[in-house]
């Protein structure tokens, strides 16, 4: 998906919401143990409930890779399930991946020719060539790991350099130089939101994933007030607060009316 194609989706749905397809089969409701694909038909319910209302879906690669070969199926099949019901919405393989050479490209062939993603989050550690595989696919996404929303953060990632630069800005800037903002975006966590106007001052065109909202304690008004540029650039994601948040049969209806909440506070926020 080009740049312009994702802030048509955002225009047309007036929303920039995200949902986390973290699925894990020991929290999904207990009357789905009984299939024969727990996960397949979860995924299937919170796909129909919510595909309306977001720009965006990301599976954790953690919650399918931990089951093996099951877990690939229950994965593949949800991207061919979300492609048939909204071939637009742009998909991203939360998968954190970050090493170099003929292994970076193996990864990108995984989730850019066999699994149809838009988008493959990035760790930066080993710096350009664990990100230079991926951007060789044609309208595809790298989404470098700026600034996340877990506390372990600070260990590593608010270290002052010689330069006068916190680590999380020099990797954004160095990584705004590898791809413009049509290739590149990069994670900036909600639960840190008054630090997102200054990474606007570093990528003010890149579009930023923004998790931590919902259960993390991330706001909403305060990640756009810092981050939206004029093609909007967020994709703000939520997972647990939508997936989980109803155990009974119910819970498909009850997760829409979570993610039918974020998106009509989107859309009032976008005007």
């Amino acid at each position: 998906m080009t740049q312009e194609g994702l802030y048509q989706q955002i225009v047309k749905k007036r929303s920039f919401l995200c949902v986390g397809l973290d699925s894990d089969i020991l929290k999904i409701p207990s009357h789905l143990q009984k299939s024969s694909h727990p996960v397949i038909d979860f995924n299937k319910a919170i796909i129909d409930a919510t595909h309306e209302l977001c720009i965006a879906y990301k599976p954790n690669m953690a919650f399918y890779e931990s089951r093996g070969a099951e877990g690939w199926e229950d994965l593949s099949r949800s991207v061919e399930y979300i492609r048939s019901i909204d071939p637009d919405i742009f998909l991203i393989a939360d998968a954190k991946r970050g090493d170099i050479g003929n292994t970076a490209s193996m990864y990108a062939k995984a989730f850019f020719e066999h699994m149809d993603f838009d988008a493959v989050t990035i760790s930066p550690y080993m710096g350009r060539e664990s990100v230079e595989p991926f951007l060789e696919y044609r309208d595809k996404w790298v989404i470098l790991l700026g600034m996340t929303s877990n506390p372990g953060a600070e260990d590593f990632q608010f270290q002052n350099l010689e330069n006068g630069n916190l680590l999380y800005e020099e990797v954004i800037r160095k990584g705004a130089g590898w791809a413009g903002p049509d290739r590149m975006m990069f994670v900036a966590g909600a639960t840190r939101a008054e630090l997102i106007s200054g990474i606007r001052t570093i990528i003010p065109d890149h579009f930023l994933l923004v998790p931590g909202i919902g259960v993390q304690g991330g706001n909403l008004e305060d990640v756009v007030s810092a981050g939206m540029n004029h093609h909007f650039g967020l994709i703000v994601n939520s997972s647990r607060s939508i997936l989980y948040a109803d155990a009974s049969v119910d819970f498909a209806n009850t997760a829409r009316e979570k993610a039918l909440e974020l998106q009509l506070n989107m859309s009032a926020l976008m005007d």
